[in-house]
């Protein structure tokens, strides 16, 4: 496996019960929905901000109990994900359900009003379904609040491909579990267009110096591992793995729905103004 394979899997990933009410460490949800927005030229910063306010002031009014993360990109395309998470699918479509049959009109229509206003400024929109594989994972779980900066990288495996993958990602679940530090979870996709084979590592940080914190982790699993051990999981890489990507983004608490304790909780990113 190259150093940017390595690099990807190395990460301190984990995502949350986003309705948490205090910090803690917690660990990965089962399922996780991820909702992209892309941008048109011209409309980031305090314009989406504001269109996204409408959503939270509506959801707020109507102390609405699904709660999400919202985060803008710092690299790739210009686009918001907007992360939530649940227990199972069926709590998920319960969700669906519930939000559906909602007799609050006041909710609907604000939510309608600030759909089309935000819809003027997008170019394109999707969301993606994914579920957890602890099994695949290593110390996946951190203190969520807290966490500014989030690096997520995609896998595409090659179409009967999936035996290699799991061999692969066990060679690093075997050896990263020695390393105290390292951590991530990793999820499939379940749901979503052309998800078919792709699986992502997310990575929530404090700092970006987590980031530099990993790399020296890489280093480290590279001189346990040994050459011949690399050789395979570079072969194995080869194999299975179609494409890979990865990008960084940054907590964006004016478009976040979040618990409200979250701004005493974790004042440098939810208790700004």
């Amino acid at each position: 496996m190259n150093h940017r394979i390595l690099s990807a899997l190395v990460l301190s990933s984990f995502v949350l019960p986003i309705g948490i009410a205090a910090a803690q460490t917690t660990p990965p949800p089962n399922v996780l929905v991820i909702q992209r927005e892309y941008l048109k030229p011209g409309m980031t910063g305090s314009i989406h901000a504001r269109s996204e306010g409408n959503f939270v002031r509506a959801q707020e009014a109507a102390k609405w109990p699904i709660h999400y993360i919202a985060m803008d990109s710092m690299s790739g395309p210009v686009r918001a994900l907007f992360i939530s998470s649940y227990d199972s699918l069926d709590a998920w479509g319960k969700a669906q359900e519930a939000q559906n049959a909602s007799a609050n009109t006041t909710l609907a229509a604000a939510i309608d009003q600030a759909s089309q206003t935000d819809g003027e400024l997008l170019s394109s929109y999707d969301s993606q379904t994914f579920v957890y594989h602890p099994e695949m994972s290593v110390h996946a779980a951190v203190d969520v609040p807290h966490q500014r900066y989030w690096e997520i990288t995609s896998f595409r495996i090659k179409p009967g491909h999936d035996k290699e993958w799991s061999e692969l990602v066990k060679m690093y679940v075997d050896g990263f579990n020695k390393i105290p530090d390292a951590h991530w979870a990793l999820f499939e996709d379940k749901w979503g267009e052309k998800n078919g084979g792709v699986w992502i590592s997310i990575n929530p940080m404090r700092s970006l110096a987590e980031a530099d914190k990993g790399m020296a982790d890489s280093k480290a699993f590279f001189a346990a591992e040994g050459d011949a051990n690399m050789q395979h999981a570079a072969e194995l890489a080869a194999s299975c793995i179609e494409a890979t990507q990865t990008n960084v983004f940054v907590v964006n608490p004016k478009e976040s729905y979040v618990n409200a304790s979250w701004a005493t909780t974790a004042p440098e990113i939810y208790g700004q103004p």
